[in-house]
C-alpha cells in the first residue's frame, strides 16, 4: 500500500481520516487544501472570490495530476469529482475511498465548524448546502473503489475499517 486517497463531502473527515492514517501507517499525508494555498499563495476563499470555481477546479485537476504518482495519504476537496477528467484520474489510482456520511451529519459539521471557511457553505442554509451535496453522491460512488460509511463512527474505528480493507492491518 503506498497510496490512499480520500474523496467525500465537505465535513465527511478526509483530514482527520488522513492524518489518522499516516499516523497509523507511516506514511505521508497530503491534504488538498494545503496544496492548493502552496500552489496558488492564497486561501481558497480568497482565490474563489478573485478567480470563481472554474479556476479553481483547474487548479485541483493539475494538483491531482501531480498527485498520481505521490506515495502517501490523499485527502482530496470536496468538489474533487465534479470534472470528468479528476473522476479518470482517480479510477487509476490503486485505493480511493469515498468517506460517506448522511446529509444532514455534514450539514451539521458544516456550519458548526468555525476554523474552516467553506466558500462553497459560507452563507448557505442546509437546503443549499443540501443542493450542492445530492448531485455529488454519484461521482463519489463512481470515483471510489471502497465506500466506507462514518455516520455515527469515531475516527479510530473507520482508520481501523480502512486499514482492514486495504490489507494493512
Amino acid at each position: 500500500m503506498k497510496q490512499i486517497v480520500l474523496i467525500g463531502f465537505m465535513g465527511a473527515g478526509k483530514t482527520t481520516i488522513g492524518h489518522l492514517l499516516a499516523q497509523e501507517t507511516g506514511l505521508t499525508q497530503y491534504d488538498f487544501d494545503e496544496l492548493v494555498v502552496n500552489k496558488i499563495g492564497m486561501s481558497i476563499a480568497d482565490y474563489f472570490d478573485r478567480f470563481g470555481s472554474d479556476a479553481f477546479r483547474a487548479v485541483e485537476t493539475s494538483i491531482l495530476e501531480e498527485s498520481a504518482d505521490l506515495s502517501g495519504i490523499i485527502s482530496t476537496g470536496g468538489g474533487i469529482v465534479l470534472k470528468e477528467k479528476n473522476r479518470a484520474i482517480l479510477k487509476e489510482m490503486p485505493y480511493v475511498i469515498y468517506l460517506k456520511a448522511d446529509m444532514m451529519a455534514l450539514i451539521e459539521r458544516v456550519v458548526l465548524d468555525k476554523r474552516n471557511v467553506r466558500p462553497l457553505a459560507e452563507s448557505k442554509s442546509p437546503e443549499e448546502i443540501a443542493e450542492v451535496y445530492l448531485p455529488r453522491v454519484p461521482l463519489y460512488e463512481e470515483s471510489a473503489k471502497i465506500i466506507i460509511e462514518t455516520t455515527g463512527r469515531t475516527p479510530e474505528d473507520i482508520v481501523k475499517e480502512i486499514l482492514n480493507k486495504v490489507g494493512k492491518r
